[in-house]
């Protein structure tokens, strides 16, 4: 991606309140993360500086008819866990993100969570919403089981492949 390409992302989020843009083409991947202080309305102050950060990737090559390898999510399994790690037993199981999106433990801001740490679900029942695109998409339990913990926060941006949910099996 050329350098004019990516000024006119940087400007298209300013003039859309975005702080994160993640886009992929044939070229590669870019992706633009933009933190302001707050109340700073994208202005930089002496306090805290407007920053932006650009990552580029380049595409995934793949022989002709063979589709592209995907990420495996293994970079973002180590920032879930509190402690920096996962800690699963024998008995335990997790339920990943299967997008990229944003986590919630409810259907609406003022609606009880779907399920709390401790509450015995069953296969199907819906644990979490997970936003991509202005599309809320169920996850649901994949066994019936009792839930051991929630590892992400309300709101909080989810990658592929992240762990969500500790669900111990009945």
């Amino acid at each position: 991606m050329e350098l004019r390409d990516i000024k006119a992302l940087v400007l298209l989020m300013r003039e859309h309140g975005l702080l994160e843009l993640e886009i992929e083409d044939k070229k590669g991947k870019v992706r633009l993360v933009r933190g302001t202080a707050a109340g700073s309305d994208d202005k930089p102050s002496s306090a805290a500086a407007s920053r932006l950060i650009a990552r580029t990737e380049p595409a995934p090559a793949a022989a002709p008819g063979v589709p592209a390898k995907k990420n495996d999510g293994s970079a973002s399994k180590g920032n879930a866990g509190a402690s920096g790690g996962i800690d699963l037993k024998p008995n335990q199981k997790l339920v990943v993100s299967p997008m990229v999106g944003t986590f919630y433990r409810a259907a609406a801001a003022n609606a009880a969570p779907f399920v709390e740490e401790g509450d015995t679900v069953r296969k199907g029942q819906a644990l979490c919403i997970i936003e991509a695109m202005k599309m809320m998409n169920e996850i649901e339990a994949d066994t019936a089981g009792r839930v051991v913990r929630i590892l992400c926060d309300n709101g909080q941006p989810v990658e592929y492949n992240q762990p969500l949910i500790i669900i111990e099996p009945a």
